[in-house]
């Protein structure tokens, strides 16, 4: 069978909202670009998101949030990182409870309903740091949700503490914390782990916080970074394992793709063992993100990657299977570090999505509406 009768196939499926194979995604991908973005479309209007009131194909929802790195600290020293610090770098931090209230105070004052809380694996701090954070956060901002951590670094909680993972999340849960990112995943094939972030948590490792999570009745976002060393296949195996657990927990909220981002900034890298790889451009983006969504049939909101895209191409991405527009995203230190600095405002969030044909909609973590 030849690869043009595969595609059509595949997309004959997609058009009649059946689920497609590994196979049929390979075909699809060598689609040209705007025949997969209508097919991506398409898939969106098969998915009915409850908490839209069936209006889904008319609003693009957006968050605002803050991303707070608690530290730099980390000993996984992952290549394609620039954010990271060890002990004895001049600049490392870990931030007191002082500074996490200035930087919610000011998430607060614009109306700010989350906090992305994450950071690097220090391998100093001891559990108590982390739940009197959490309970601290809990007590004097209840309004804001508190999205933190990753599968990588509850392994690493697991490990230093030397506990179970589910105790790990079970206190967590507790002091707090009201959901997961899916930061971490990057791909999920430990042969590309193994080359990009070799003392990083495998797949079945990643995969397993997000299952005891869900099963102890936490919400997640699941990712993916790409790129770099892994293959089309390796992408798809990715997505397949994504959807497999997403089949057997319903605990995914939303997935969210980017592009890697070349470290530019030679002097925050300095000393740091570099990912060597030709980024890809934004229509690689535009394609890996309708493929996601037509192959996460199971997903039901696609963020746009304006973050590491820019406001243009994230705008276009709502062609391409986005029905979520991400976060106002007021702070952002890990992204930024590799050199790539776009900043949106809720008020340029919302002219963006109106000039796309859509309703704006403010949300919370788990796509209820706001306004």
């Amino acid at each position: 069978m030849s690869t043009a009768t595969t595609a059509e196939s595949a997309a004959e499926k997609v058009l009649a909202g059946e689920r497609i194979s590994a196979a049929d995604a390979h075909a699809l991908y060598h689609l040209p670009l705007q025949e997969l973005g209508e097919l991506a479309s398409a898939r969106r209007r098969h998915i009915k998101a409850p908490a839209f009131d069936g209006r889904g194909n008319d609003i693009v929802t957006y968050i605002v949030d803050r991303n707070i790195n608690y530290t730099n600290v980390c000993n996984v020293y992952c290549k394609f990182c620039a954010f990271y610090r060890t002990e004895k770098d001049a600049d490392h931090y870990v931030l007191s409870l002082d500074q996490l209230d200035q930087k919610l105070d000011e998430l607060t004052a614009i109306g700010g309903v989350q906090i992305l809380l994450q950071g690097g694996h220090h391998p100093g701090l001891g559990i108590d740091h982390y739940l009197t954070m959490l309970a601290h956060i809990r007590a004097k901002y209840p309004q804001i949700n508190i999205h933190g951590f990753s599968p990588p670094e509850f392994q690493h909680f697991a490990a230093t503490f030397r506990m179970p993972l589910r105790e790990v999340l079970e206190k967590f849960i507790a002091a707090g914390l009201g959901s997961i990112p899916g930061g971490g995943g990057e791909i999920l094939v430990d042969a590309v782990r193994d080359r990009i972030a070799p003392l990083k948590c495998k797949t079945s490792q990643w995969l397993e916080v997000m299952r005891v999570a869900h099963d102890l009745g936490l919400r997640s976002t699941s990712t993916m970074m790409f790129g770099h060393v892994e293959t089309v296949d390796d992408r798809i195996e990715h997505l397949q394992r994504l959807r497999e657990l997403q089949d057997e927990t319903g605990g995914f909220t939303a997935f969210i793709c980017w592009t890697f981002q070349d470290i530019k900034n030679e002097a925050t890298a300095a000393g740091h063992t570099r990912l060597r790889a030709e980024p890809v451009g934004s229509s690689e983006y535009l394609r890996m993100q309708a493929l996601s969504r037509i192959f996460l049939d199971n997903i039901e909101n696609i963020q746009s990657s304006w973050v590491t895209q820019g406001p243009r191409i994230g705008q276009i991405a709502l062609e391409y299977g986005a029905n979520d527009f991400g976060s106002v995203m007021m702070e952002e230190n890990v992204v930024s570090s590799a050199g790539t600095t776009f900043r949106l405002s809720g008020e340029m969030i919302e002219r963006l999505i109106t000039q796309a044909g859509y309703e704006p909609r403010r949300r919370n973590n788990w796509y209820q509406l706001l306004n």
